[in-house]
């Protein structure tokens, strides 16, 4: 797994990369009541918006952490928001990539910098 400094983490399988967020963006946001997914067959840059969160405290943007292509969404997650706090690293991924450059992950952080970086 990797980690951005916007608090999501990106996980590899085949050829996608699958895109949630961290346990402490979770509890951070609170209580989740919303959550707004992109269309599959979205084109992304890295930087935009591609998720709306609502939760009780705040509503905040997930970003695309890479350019791709956004193959897959998580359809359970829009009648379910709560399952992003109760399985931030599984169940309540948000969408899966396509991305033509697999070494670009090497730019985010790996598990052991990312808990430095929330200290």
């Amino acid at each position: 797994m990797k980690f951005t400094e916007e608090h999501e983490w990106l996980r590899v399988e085949d050829d996608l990369v699958i895109v949630g967020i961290t346990e402490h963006a979770a509890e951070q946001l609170g209580d989740i009541v919303f959550v707004e997914l992109p269309e599959a067959g979205t084109t992304v840059s890295k930087d935009d918006e591609v998720v709306v969160i609502e939760s009780v405290k705040a509503a905040s943007d997930i970003l695309a952490p890479l350019d791709g292509e956004i193959v897959e969404v998580n359809e359970a997650l829009p009648d379910n928001p709560g399952q992003v706090n109760d399985d931030p690293l599984g169940e309540a991924w948000f969408f899966k990539m396509k991305i033509e450059d697999m070494a670009a992950l090497d730019e985010f952080m790996d598990e052991t910098a990312y808990k430095k970086f929330i200290g």
